[in-house]
């Protein structure tokens, strides 16, 4: 966190380089965010544009209660999600007859993903089962397993509530699991 503090220090004193630095260490969070929310390459690149724009002009308003990470990846959140929302595409699909109220208190369901992903044809095969998901759904996947945050900080960025993450979770990977299943043909 000391990182952080000394990072926004020199953004907010305007020191050459600063926002460059800050930009490069987080484009890649902001990218996996938006990118995965929006599936558009030119709508992501323009979001993110504005995420970095919106982290410039409220950057004074940072209070270094989160990681500057998770603040970052809560204005990226946003911004797309406001995106989705001006655009009416649905971030979840409706459950098909599964009990809303199910407590999911585990995330594992004994699917690993990063083993589905050792294998190069596999590798292709979940790059593209992934893209099939929803849009929240693919981003608190991305974000659990790409970015390797913790509940907690999926929270904080997408201000749902922890259980809510876990269900998203735990709903992804069956739905990855039985499309990942029907393309290669063997159970996983």
């Amino acid at each position: 966190m000391n990182q952080d503090r000394v990072l926004v220090q020199a953004v907010l004193a305007r020191e050459t380089g600063a926002f460059e630095r800050l930009v490069r260490e987080y484009q890649g969070l902001c990218w996996h965010i938006v990118y995965r929310m929006v599936r558009h390459p030119e709508d992501a690149r323009e979001l993110c544009q504005d995420t970095f724009l919106r982290v410039y002009r409220y950057l004074h308003q940072y209070r270094q209660e989160s990681s500057l990470k998770s603040w970052i990846g809560q204005i990226a959140f946003t911004v797309a999600l406001r995106h989705l929302e001006r655009r009416r595409i649905p971030l979840v699909e409706p459950l098909n007859n599964e009990n809303e109220n199910d407590p999911i208190e585990e995330i594992g369901d004994g699917f690993d993903l990063e083993a589905a992903c050792a294998d190069d044809e596999l590798h292709r095969h979940l790059h593209a089962a992934i893209e099939t998901l929803p849009p929240l759904q693919r981003t608190v996947l991305t974000l659990y397993h790409l970015e390797e945050m913790t509940i907690p900080e999926i929270a904080r960025i997408t201000g749902m509530a922890e259980g809510t993450i876990k269900s998203h979770l735990f709903r992804s990977r069956r739905q990855l699991r039985g499309v990942l299943e029907s393309r290669i043909g063997t159970t996983l």
